[in-house]
Parts: C-alpha cells; sequence; structure tokens
C-alpha cells in the first residue's frame, strides 16, 4: 500500500462543497477510502487523499511475474501513521472538501471528522502527532491553513515527537511476512486461539486478506462453511461480479450475516468451523425460507407436498434394513421411509458377488448390516416416531455399476428426541453420502 503525496494546495475555495461519507478503509497516512449512503445496492466510493502533507509510503509485495522481483519494504514511522487515521477514522462518518482533481482523477481535499467542518482537522492531527510532513513548496503567506499546518509541525519537531524522534525510525518498519513454508504447521502452532487481525481487504463476501498481529503475516483468509458469489476476472484483466457479488462483499465489509443470502453453506469448509455449525446452516435454513438474494430462486424439495405429508407421526411396523423401515400412518395406510443422507453398511462389487455365489445373503454376509438392522428393530419395532420428509428421491434405472431404485421417501425420523441416522452414524454402523455442493436433497441436520 504506498502512500500518497499531496501537493501543497491553496484553502478550499468559499464554492467547494462540504461533502460526507463514512471511512471504509485507510490506504496510508494520508490516504483514504470514502463511501456513501446505501440505496438500493452497494454505495459508490471514492478516494479522498490529505492536502499540503505526505506521510510514509506503507510496504509493498513485488509485482509476481517480474524478473528479480523485489518487496518495498515500509517508510519510517509509515504504518503508525496508517494505524493512526484507522483506529481515528474507520466506520466514523467525516466531512471533506475536494479542492483539486488531477487529471487522472485523483482528489485531494480537506478532511474533518464528523458532520462539518468544527470537527477535527485530520491532516492537522497527523503532523501535530509528527506522523507526517507539511509539504512547503509554494506556500503563500496569507494561507491561514498552511500556517497552521507549519506551526503544528514546528512544535513536533521541538518535542521530538513520531518521525522526529532521534534514532531515525528503524524500529517502526516492519517485517512483513507475505509467505508461509508451511501452512498446516503454521495453523495447527496456533492451536484454535484467537489472534488479531487487520482487514487489510475485502476480496468477496467470504474472503478477505488480514493483516496477523503481532509478526505481520499477511495472509489469505476463508470464512469456514460458507461460500459468497465471486468476481470473474476476465483475459483482458476486468472484473465481472456474479450476482449479489457486490452485494455480499460491502455486507461483509459491514458485518457478516449467512442469513442474510449472501451466502452459502460448503460442506468441505464446514468441517473445520469451530464456532458451531449448526448455527451456519439455521442461517441458511432462513435466508432460504424468505427466498432473499442468491436464494430468490430457490425451491424447496419438498415445495410439492402438504404440510400434513412433510411432517407426522407414524408407527415403525417393520425394519427393511440398515436405513428403511414401513411405518404405519395415522390414516392406516403403510408407507416406506428411508433414513435421509446415510448409507448402511455394504461392500464393494456386492452385484458381482451375487452373481458367482448365489448362497450370498447381504444381512448376514455384509460385515456389520445385521447389527445395524438389528440396532433399529430393538430402538423401533412397535414404536412411534416422529417423521419429518427431507426430499423425494426419483427413481433412477440401471447403470454399469449400480442397480436399479424405485421412488424413494427420504425422511429425519426422531424418536424421544434421538435423530435415528445420528445414532447409527456414530456407532459406526452407517456412513454419510457425500453431495455435489449444490444438491439440496439432503437430511435436514445434514
Amino acid at each position: 500500500m504506498a502512500s500518497v503525496s499531496a501537493p501543497a494546495q491553496t484553502a478550499p475555495a468559499p464554492s467547494a462543497p462540504l461533502q460526507r461519507g463514512i471511512v471504509k478503509m485507510v490506504l496510508s497516512g494520508c490516504a483514504i477510502i470514502v463511501r456513501g449512503q446505501p440505496r438500493g445496492g452497494p454505495p459508490p466510493e471514492r478516494q479522498i487523499n490529505l492536502s499540503n502533507i505526505r506521510a510514509g509510503a506503507m510496504a509493498r509485495r513485488a509485482a509476481q511475474g517480474q524478473p528479480e522481483p523485489k518487496d518495498t519494504p515500509d517508510e519510517p514511522w509509515a504504518f503508525q501513521a496508517r494505524e493512526f487515521l484507522r483506529k481515528k477514522l474507520i466506520g466514523k462518518e467525516v466531512c471533506f472538501t475536494v479542492e483539486i482533481k488531477t487529471s487522472l482523477g485523483r482528489e485531494y481535499g480537506m478532511v474533518y471528522l464528523g458532520r462539518d467542518t468544527a470537527g477535527e482537522n485530520i491532516a492537522e492531527s497527523l503532523v501535530n502527532e509528527g506522523l507526517a510532513t507539511v509539504r512547503r513548496e509554494g506556500i503563500r503567506g496569507n494561507n491561514p491553513e498552511q500556517a497552521r499546518l507549519c506551526e503544528l509541525e514546528d512544535q513536533a519537531k521541538a518535542s521530538k515527537k513520531g518521525q522526529w524522534s532521534e534514532g531515525g525510525g528503524t524500529h517502526t518498519i516492519r517485517d512483513m511476512k507475505y509467505t508461509i513454508e508451511n501452512p498446516r504447521n503454521f495453523v495447527d502452532s496456533l492451536h484454535q486461539k484467537p489472534i488479531n487481525a487487520i482487514i487489510e481487504h475485502v476480496r468477496d463476501g467470504s474472503v478477505v486478506r488480514a493483516l496477523l498481529l503481532p509478526d505481520h503475516y499477511l495472509v489469505t483468509v476463508m470464512l469456514s462453511g460458507v461460500k459468497c458469489p465471486t468476481f470473474k476476472r476476465e483475459a483482458d484483466g476486468a472484473e465481472t461480479p456474479e450476482p449479489f457479488a457486490a452485494e455480499a462483499k460491502f455486507f461483509t465489509e459491514s458485518q457478516l450475516l449467512l442469513k442474510e443470502g449472501f451466502a452459502r453453506c460448503v460442506d468441505w469448509s464446514m468441517a473445520v468451523y469451530t464456532q458451531g455449525a449448526e448455527k451456519l446452516r439455521a442461517a441458511e435454513r432462513s435466508a432460504k425460507e424468505r427466498k432473499v438474494r442468491i436464494w430468490k430462486d430457490y425451491v424447496a424439495p419438498t415445495a410439492n407436498l402438504d404440510q400434513k405429508d412433510r411432517q407426522f407421526v407414524a408407527k415403525v411396523m417393520q425394519v427393511v434394513n440398515a436405513d428403511a423401515m414401513v411405518v404405519k400412518m395415522n390414516s392406516g395406510e403403510n408407507k416406506t421411509i428411508h433414513l435421509s443422507s446415510i448409507r448402511p453398511p455394504r461392500i464393494e462389487g456386492e452385484e458381482k458377488n451375487k452373481d458367482k455365489d448365489k448362497r450370498f445373503r447381504p444381512l448376514y454376509d455384509i460385515p456389520y448390516m445385521f447389527e445395524a438392522r438389528e440396532f433399529l428393530r430393538k430402538k423401533l419395532i412397535g414404536k412411534k416416531v416422529n417423521v419429518t420428509v427431507d426430499y423425494i428421491r426419483a427413481a433412477t434405472g440401471p447403470g454399469e455399476s449400480t442397480p436399479a431404485f424405485a421412488e424413494r421417501t427420504c425422511a429425519t425420523v426422531t424418536i424421544g428426541g434421538i435423530n435415528i441416522a445420528e445414532a447409527l452414524v456414530s456407532k459406526g454402523l452407517a456412513t454419510v453420502i457425500r453431495y455435489r455442493q449444490d444438491d439440496d436433497q439432503r437430511s435436514s441436520h445434514y
């Protein structure tokens, strides 16, 4: 992040309008990103550079692909100046005047904390702390703003503040670390303990760049368990946002909530989420039910079922095998129910074995198949259970290596508060089916 050298400016012209915004990001000790108010989408943003002063340039990683790339370190006191502004301004309302706009579109102006110019003058605060120098080229004696900055700089020098202190400021230069040789060992060394970090950049709603403190590792962090719409980079370098990518990015810059429909749960990283995956699942279900944002066209797997057919109490009459049972409905009808998202014990090449050995008996010859069925039989036969239908699995024809299946009603079955599928899995009597990320036909307790 490089600082911006602000040329000396004249005092604000009377006609310069006073504008307001919220500080979203601090690039350096003399450059900030200000956003407007959101109206029907992410708000407009603009970079404002502080007039009449200069702060040190921030460290910058070498551009990849260049011959003999070399990282640029911090200039002395650059990070301290940036942090001074970040702690003072992030998320706060400021007002500003734009005095000059260059041919490249770069804007320079005066920035005040608060809604009017009676608030703290940010440039003056930086100079007063010895964190920025005054650009004195072309200063005219009749400019009270520049005269005030020069006076504050002289006082900072006399008091040996900041960059005017003895020693040259080499101790303020960070030892930046852009790569980690063994990421797995690095993560393990943290022992899943919270670590302080500064969010340097939000790439999209679920990916950020963070500066880990106090050792100054710059890392890319993905939020465990969720994935937001992204910005696709085209061949010409332009970025094309997927639907709601910009909104999700802005939302994360403010505060991430899965239930707002800006992200979807992701199974592969959900496994490492340590703060309660069910909270993420519940938030996603809420967004789906309300059909917000990325779920606006969502159709539930049981959308075509009446409520009485989605949830009901029934009596278990027969246990067919380790994941299926016959229940008797209140109407007197018998219905076969399969447990959602689990697979009973099996062996590879089962069908071939059947062809080769006509005496093959799955219930007794597949390890743990009999134990799994007995577990269900002893727990459920003759008992009333609560059934929540999760999805209807369509009938399938035989494939090269898979048998044909009739249509299946797949459900979550509980008795006395115990989820039967979970009980089977926890005892090693069933395995969990892995799905494609976009496959929504799964257990509501997946």
